[in-house]
């Protein structure tokens, strides 16, 4: 079955060439060989043309936050895909930029040969802006398509101002949704004709990267980006990320439920660098869900909106399916309308910008620049954790992320401040930076996807407030406190 037509769309005029000499893969945010709609695709465009598939995945270096960190996750993820293609009727190109604008010239070099260029459709960061530079000029049809998620980006359409929404929403058509679901090795057992190799100037001016030198500890050593951003703890890849969502779902998803909110337990999930990276795909993660809870569709209630008793499985398994299935593709409904936009304090809710305007000159009770956040260097024990655990690990407890993001909107002189400091610290470290659903979570802080909040406080208006007190009240948190001490190890 070809991919559903909602998750397809053309980004120029281009014919498609019979003649090209194959069928170009360019794989730029689903880096998988598992549950990618848009890998699908471009196979069936290579049977259909009976033509070679080359799957072109480049790592430049240009891009902002580039470093050690963001570029070891996505080679080790280059890795496992090299092996998962190896045996299979299709050329994998995988190209790490030794230095910066060495990779001009290659994507139209390649599309100049092709029948026809599938890329991913990715509503964040510098890839929508990538895709509109390069549409016109390439020399060969663009073909963007959607695997961001479980439901198409396209089906909504409008936004939506609450989660309560959206789920009820989503809660209504997402059993269509799942109906469609891509197939789970869409190059295993296809017959394509097999390219004997790729073209000599092609290679000789752009050589494939050898990945087993690229993982190497000092291999990035040479390269222009951030080398004080070391690599986290998660390894890359879609090996490391179906173990780890193997290993959630059968040692820690039955407490999910009560003891995700307390940051001694480590009972997050912990898949989000994955899903930013494209190394796993939404739709392995529900299905892993629902075959651990023998789930069937006849179990399902009315639609109602809440973020229980819908799907009528565990609550730990509910609360988790409305993690992934609502405030995940709510996210990404709010990006893929405000594609331009998306990180403006103009786009958020007209409460939430009015108060945060009548309580801009409000005093604060600490005032930091960003050199003191990153390094830590506040009054507060809790606060200063979190920002060393992003620093040091790449990820941060979703609980304490809530939290960090709120002080820091209470410890700058204005929102956009805030703001600017917020994304900074953000995708410079977090491991699922520059997503949107990380930028949800940012602006959640200041009031996106919620509701006004009474009394009003100083500095957060109507804006929900957290404090590092109550936090400590209420959740378990020695260990992370110990763990993520000045002089503690990570």
């Amino acid at each position: 079955m070809p991919i559903p037509d909602n998750r397809r769309r053309d980004a120029n005029n281009h014919s498609i060439r019979t003649d090209g000499d194959f069928v170009l893969y360019w794989m730029v945010a689903f880096r998988r060989s598992r549950s990618n709609f848009a890998l699908q695709h471009a196979v069936d465009r290579a049977k259909e043309l009976s033509k070679p598939l080359v799957i072109f995945e480049p790592l430049r270096i240009g891009y902002r936050w580039a470093s050690d960190r963001l570029h070891r996750f996505v080679i080790e993820g280059m890795r496992d895909n090299h092996a998962d293609f190896a045996d299979h009727d299709v050329t994998y190109y995988p190209y790490v930029e030794p230095e910066r604008d060495a990779d001009k010239g290659l994507l139209h070099e390649l599309a100049k040969r092709s029948c026809t260029v599938v890329t991913d459709d990715y509503p964040c960061f510098f890839l929508p802006r990538m895709i509109a530079a390069v549409k016109d000029k390439l020399p060969a049809r663009l073909e963007l398509v959607d695997s961001n998620g479980v439901i198409p980006l396209s089906l909504p359409d409008r936004t939506f101002t609450v989660a309560h929404s959206y789920r009820r929403w989503m809660q209504k058509h997402v059993v269509d949704a799942l109906m469609e679901t891509p197939k789970q090795n869409p190059t295993a057992r296809i017959k394509l004709p097999k390219l004997d190799a790729l073209p000599k100037e092609v290679t000789d001016r752009w050589p494939a990267a050898d990945l087993d030198h690229w993982c190497q500890d000092d291999a990035l050593q040479g390269l222009a980006i951030d080398h004080d951003v070391k690599p986290g703890d998660l390894e890359g890849g879609s090996d490391a990320a179906r173990t780890r969502l193997k290993d959630f779902v059968k040692n820690r998803l039955a407490a999910y439920d009560e003891d995700r909110n307390h940051p001694d337990e480590s009972a997050e999930s912990g898949l989000s660098p994955y899903l930013h990276f494209g190394h796993l795909s939404a739709h392995e993660v529900v299905e892993e869900i629902f075959d651990d809870q023998q789930w069937n569709p006849d179990q399902l209630s009315d639609p109602n909106g809440k973020n229980h008793d819908f799907w009528n499985v565990s609550p730990s398994a509910e609360a988790f399916l409305d993690q992934v299935l609502t405030w995940r593709e709510l996210g990404y409904n709010f990006h893929w309308h405000h594609i331009d936009d998306y990180d403006d304090f103009e786009t958020l809710p007209q409460w939430a910008q009015e108060t945060l305007k009548e309580h801009e000159d409000d005093e604060r009770p600490h005032l930091y620049d960003l050199e003191e956040f990153e390094k830590a260097e506040t009054h507060d024990e809790l606060w200063n954790a979190a920002q060393r655990q992003i620093v040091r690990t790449g990820t941060m407890h979703n609980y304490m992320r809530m939290l960090w993001g709120k002080k820091i909107l209470h410890w700058t002189p204005d929102t956009q401040t805030a703001i600017d400091i917020l994304i900074e610290l953000n995708n410079k470290y977090g491991l699922d930076g520059r997503d949107p659903n990380s930028y949800s979570g940012i602006f959640w802080v200041l009031g996106r996807f919620d509701r006004a909040w009474g009394p009003k406080r100083p500095v957060f208006g109507s804006v929900r407030y957290m404090t590092s007190d109550s936090a400590r009240k209420k959740l378990r948190l020695n260990k992370y406190l110990e763990k993520y001490a000045e002089d503690g190890e990570s």
